[in-house]
């Protein structure tokens, strides 16, 4: 069975002007969406911000999260590195914490080779005992799992149950399919190709688009897998001008302004990530209005 079907949101993670966590703000974050649809919370993922927490932080924010929704919805923690150790270690008190799932990037910078995937995804998976989603990214990590790869971990790594694929390749998204013989649980990372991937047999989208929209995000998945194909798809291309403001600097920089353009908490910035343009946060806001979100 998959971790979860339909819309999980990469959570962001709200900040107090004095760049700590807003445990109030996150809290108010996690009601929101256990009310508005969403199937999944991640927290602590490239949107929250994970890079610029420190270990204890990002721990803090993984036990609180799975303590305050209550196990209505699944909570995956991000819990990947550049180090092989660091990820183990983190993955196993995540998993101490009762998490139901585990989002791992692929290590980045320090970029290892394919057999080294491999090998890093076997360690953490002995030690930490939750299912596991690879996490392909390779525009923001510098490291792509090839689909032959992906298998590989797939078919030889018990519990790497599912892959976050936002490579963007859809023809190398259908080799992984191909090569796990549709069986390995495979999510969106891409709003943008939510329909596409589910038409591969995706179970849903780990999304950015649902801090903001998320009724609208999980529709988009209900509607796809209850035979409403139409549906779906025209929900999906209504998105699509929403989703190009909620990425027209790096992530998490529009999602933040918009999730606070809602009136809902989320606070500045860790740098070296800095504020919105003002340019960029006219068209952002202009592109919520005529999606229908209602701005404060």
């Amino acid at each position: 069975m998959a971790i979860f079907t339909g819309s999980g949101v990469a959570l962001v993670t709200p900040f107090l002007e004095d760049q700590s966590v807003d445990y109030e703000g996150l809290d108010q974050l996690i009601e929101y969406h256990c009310t508005h649809a969403t199937d999944s919370i991640i927290i602590c993922g490239t949107t929250g911000e994970s890079s610029t927490l420190s270990e204890e932080e990002h721990m803090d924010v993984i036990k609180f999260a799975v303590e305050r929704v209550k196990g209505r919805i699944p909570v995956i923690a991000g819990t990947g590195s550049n180090s092989t150790k660091t990820t183990i270690d983190m993955s196993r008190e995540a998993v101490e914490y009762g998490v139901d799932g585990l989002l791992l990037v692929t290590p980045y910078y320090n970029k290892t080779t394919q057999e080294g995937l491999v090998q890093h995804y076997a360690c953490v998976a002995k030690e930490a005992k939750a299912p596991i989603i690879m996490y392909n990214v390779g525009s923001r990590t510098g490291l792509n799992i090839e689909a032959a790869t992906a298998a590989k971990i797939y078919k030889t790594v018990e519990n790497v149950v599912a892959i976050k694929e936002a490579s963007g390749n859809i023809s190398q998204v259908a080799k992984v399919m191909q090569y796990t013989d549709g069986k390995i649980d495979l999510y969106s990372g891409n709003d943008d190709q939510i329909v596409p991937i589910l038409s591969l047999g995706g179970k849903g989208v780990i999304s950015v688009l649902a801090n903001v929209a998320p009724d609208e995000t999980h529709d988009i998945c209900a509607k796809y897998f209850a035979g409403d194909w139409k549906g779906s798809l025209e929900l999906q291309m209504k998105a699509l001008p929403l989703i190009s403001q909620l990425f027209c600097e790096v992530n998490p920089i529009p999602v933040k302004k918009a999730v606070e353009l809602m009136g809902l908490p989320s606070g500045g910035l860790r740098m070296p990530l800095i504020e919105i343009s003002k340019g960029h946060e006219a068209e952002l806001a202009k592109a919520m209005k005529e999606f229908g979100i209602a701005l404060r």
